[in-house]
């Protein structure tokens, strides 16, 4: 494919309201170029900054990014102590860059399970960045797809229990008010870097009708022209739902 930093009329005129990101690929890249795998994580950042922007320059109004998952946690302590000082000075440093694109920051997962500084700064940027009405970042940390879906369920059934929901009316809606994405659409677009032909345990209710597109691009070297594209080959699809 040839790169682009400009999207076609087609792709214009059928930008996805939500994309999620699975970003994989900083360790290979950083083995690739003899560094720590750290810096695979240092270098990954540098794309989450051009995608953030590029996604609010073309008017996509949600953007999740598969920053942290729960199977994360049983990485080495020390990979883990550094992502989480790197996601907390993220959080910190982003907020003016944030500010100035009008981007409204949200997070979901386990968040109690991130260490107390991460939290509090996670809260600090949240409350900075509340009042902007432009693309919403969603950044899905100690996140797991099964997880989100069995609390949800222990959720619902504990109210079924205490008669609070009749389980003769549990649909898909309220299955999906239950999960940590409830205030958000689902996903239109998946996009998968480093091609690797799996979900990872990433938004599993809320992709089944999502269009995916996979790249060979490692994470670290996915900026604007690669995201774009993604949405080139989101615009040429025909979404049926199920249909003719």
């Amino acid at each position: 494919m040839t790169t682009a930093l400009h999207l076609s009329p087609e792709a214009k005129a059928n930008v996805p309201q939500h994309v999620a990101i699975i970003m994989d690929g900083n360790g290979r890249w950083a083995k690739e170029r003899g560094y720590p795998r750290i810096e695979g994580h240092r270098n990954g950042v540098e794309s989450v900054r051009a995608i953030v922007r590029a996604a609010g320059e073309v008017g996509v109004k949600y953007l999740t990014l598969y920053a942290f998952s729960v199977e994360n946690w049983n990485r080495p302590k020390d990979e883990v102590d550094m992502l989480m000082k790197y996601l907390a000075r993220f959080l910190k440093n982003e907020i003016g860059e944030l500010q100035r694109n009008n981007v409204k920051l949200e997070a979901v997962g386990q968040i109690y399970r991130l260490p107390e500084f991460c939290q509090e700064q996670l809260k600090k940027s949240k409350a900075a960045l509340a009042k902007n009405n432009g693309l919403t970042l969603i950044l899905a940390l100690s996140y797991g797809g099964r997880q989100e879906i069995v609390e949800a369920v222990r959720d619902i059934a504990a109210k079924a229990k205490d008669g609070k929901i009749d389980p003769a009316e549990i649909n898909e809606q309220v299955i999906s008010q239950h999960l940590y994405t409830h205030s958000y659409p689902d996903p239109d677009l998946l996009i998968r870097t480093s091609g690797e032909m799996r979900v990872s345990n990433f938004l599993l209710w809320q992709i089944s009708y999502a269009e995916f597109v996979v790249t060979p691009t490692l994470w670290p070297d996915f900026r604007k022209a690669q995201f774009f594209e993604a949405l080139e080959e989101y615009g040429r699809r025909h979404r049926r739902f199920g249909g003719v």
